[in-house]
């Protein structure tokens, strides 16, 4: 009965690390294979008027 338990014990121990090692293989290839969305470029006008001119010169300092 001592010799069942520590079998048991151990095909747990294996099945739950090859089910670890499975999922993290998983994520992986989903990290490769499902592409990040692209950020698209931002269209930054041109200050027009004086007050415009200070409040961007402001921001971006």
């Amino acid at each position: 009965m001592k010799e069942q338990k520590m079998n048991d014990f151990k095909l747990k121990l294996l099945l739950s690390i090859l089910s670890g090692i499975l999922f993290s293989f998983i994520f992986i290839i989903l990290a490769f294979a499902v592409p990040a969305k692209e950020k698209k470029q931002m269209i930054i006008k041109k200050p027009q008027g004086r007050l415009e001119q200070i409040s961007h010169a402001l921001k971006n300092r």
